[in-house]
This record gives structure tokens, C-alpha cells and sequence, in this order.
């Protein structure tokens, strides 16, 4: 087989991070390289060729989940919008969602890094920078008055984290439904299938 270009060599790097980004989220940071490559689409040598160690890996993966403006955002919530409090409702909806509760892998990478990186101290250590600039981020856009968005964001990740652990039992949809109510005082309606909308 040919050498690869450094077109194509990058190309496959770009894939291998956006890869290992969702099956991560999905699936936790204890996938093996084998299995990431295989679901590449390459050889497990290949990787040594494009990264140091998968921890090298495990810290793009999350660089590339707070970057991507489309996890667990729907179109166009990542700009500014002239009528903050309709973002922030759209914003709490959606990531309350029975979509983003079965989608880890496409979702937020907050929730989705968050026991990993509480397990994995020297992990932690090398992606915390990006992960915590993630986590105020994301905060900011829940912030309203005095209010930083924190507390918001806990339940938000709270709620979702416990949901995906009792997806199956009638309570998963009950906890989705009590985060939403309580930090959208609505009280209204039931949480239905949603689609993604970008």
C-alpha cells in the first residue's frame, strides 16, 4: 500500500478525533483503540503514525466537542439572540430532551466528559482548561440578572445524567420533566419525542 498524503493524512486525523469525540460521549473514555480504529475505518498502527498516546487522543476529543456548535444546540442558539430568555428556554428544552438523553454521543460534552474526567485525575488535569472554559460557556448562556447560569447548569447536567442511567423506567422521562419545570416555571405539558433540528 502507497503512503498516505498529507491531505489524506490529516483528512484521517480530523476523522479519527471527531470519531473518538462521539464514541467517548457515548461510551465512556475506556474505548479501545481497536475499536475506535476499526470504527475509522483504519489500522490500529495508524494511530501511533497521528497521535503521542490516546490520552494525546482523549484530550483533542474533548477540544473538538466544546468546539463543534452544533452538540446539543439547535440552529443557530450558538448566536447571539435578540430575545435572550426564548434562547434560554429553547436551550434548557432541548438539552432536557429525550433526544439528547438517548444521543450521548452527539450531545453535550459536559455531561458527556464529566465522569470520565471526575475518574481520571491526570486526565483531568490535561483537559481542564478546555473543560472548564466549556463549562462556564455554557453556564453564560443560562445566565440571567444575578443569576451566573451555574445552578442551572447543574441541574441541567444532574437531570440528564440521571435520565440516561434510568432510561427504560418511567422515571428517567419524570426526571427529565421535573429539571424543565423547575427551571422553566412552566409546569406545562409532557416531554414528547423530539428531533434534532440541525
Amino acid at each position: 500500500m502507497g503512503r498516505v498524503s498529507k491531505a489524506q493524512a490529516q483528512e484521517n486525523r480530523q476523522h479519527v478525533v471527531a470519531t473518538a469525540s462521539r464514541m467517548f460521549r457515548e461510551k465512556g473514555t475506556a474505548v479501545s483503540i481497536a475499536d475506535l480504529m476499526k470504527a475509522v475505518g483504519l489500522t490500529h498502527g495508524a494511530f501511533y503514525k497521528q497521535f503521542d498516546s490516546k490520552e494525546d487522543l482523549v484530550d483533542k476529543a474533548i477540544a473538538h466537542a466544546f468546539e463543534d456548535p452544533a452538540a446539543h444546540s439547535p440552529a443557530g442558539l450558538e448566536e447571539p439572540a435578540k430575545d435572550h430568555e426564548a434562547a434560554r428556554r429553547t436551550l434548557i428544552e432541548h438539552y432536557l430532551s429525550l433526544w439528547h438523553r438517548d444521543d450521548a454521543g452527539d450531545g453535550c460534552p459536559v455531561s458527556g466528559f464529566a465522569t470520565d474526567l471526575g475518574r481520571e485525575p491526570e486526565q483531568a488535569a490535561r483537559s481542564r482548561h478546555v473543560y472548564i472554559n466549556g463549562v462556564r460557556n455554557r453556564a453564560a448562556r443560562l445566565a440571567t440578572g444575578d443569576d451566573d447560569g451555574m445552578a442551572q447548569l447543574c441541574t441541567m447536567v444532574g437531570a440528564l445524567v440521571l435520565a440516561r442511567a434510568t432510561r427504560g423506567n418511567p422515571i428517567s422521562e419524570e426526571l427529565l420533566q421535573a429539571a424543565r419545570t423547575a427551571l422553566t416555571k412552566s409546569g406545562t405539558g409532557q416531554l414528547a419525542p423530539q428531533h434534532r433540528t440541525n
